[in-house]
């Protein structure tokens, strides 16, 4: 009984941080040179986001968070994503693995985005980006043995991911990229 009782101020305070038991369990690890058109997501609705209904066009993926100092850059992702809508799909990754800074549920993230920054772009539901619990969708991204391409490591909120029309990464930025910077928009318009 003491150990029980022990236990219930630590699972308080984990619950209190927005730590649920729900954290998703990687089912499907992509294979070695996985194609990026076979991953899907769960999107922030409970729907399901195919990147295959991308095939042809540019994919911007962003792990988001709405109280870091890099939130503000949700606007020039919308800004991105209206320019280039035609040729590019950004999908953000909602995530709580970097101090915490993204600890709202799918209902709440979503009206956060819309309400203050107008987001019309794709969200998931949160996932995880590193660690044990990573989503499949970033083992491709930040894996070589997976996207047959380079080995990456995500430090930090709003790091992007360009995958280009024929489902290839080719590039990435670390989060003090901006959205709207020569980096990102001459590869877009090249």
């Amino acid at each position: 009984m003491k150990f029980v009782v022990s236990l219930l101020p630590m699972l308080a305070w984990l619950f209190s941080t927005g730590y649920t038991l729900n954290h998703p369990v990687v089912v499907d690890t992509p294979q070695a040179n996985a194609s990026f058109y076979n991953l899907t997501v769960e999107d922030i609705d409970g729907g399901t986001i195919r990147m295959a209904d991308y095939k042809g066009k540019y994919v911007l993926c962003v792990n988001v968070a709405s109280k870091c100092g890099y939130t503000p850059q949700y606007k020039d992702l919308q800004a991105l994503y209206e320019r280039y809508q035609d040729n590019l799909v950004i999908i953000g990754f909602p995530c709580n693995q970097f101090l915490g800074q993204e600890p709202g549920d799918n209902t709440e993230i979503k009206g956060f985005c819309e309400k203050n920054y107008g987001v019309t772009f794709p969200l998931t539901a949160k996932i995880d980006v590193k660690g044990k619990h990573q989503h499949p969708i970033y083992q491709w991204l930040t894996s070589q043995e997976v996207d047959g391409r380079s080995e990456h490591e995500v430090k930090w909120n709003f790091h992007k991911f360009l995958v280009n029309p024929e489902g290839k990464l080719i590039a990435v930025y670390p989060s003090k990229v901006k959205p709207l910077s020569p980096e990102i928009l001459t590869r877009l318009q090249g």
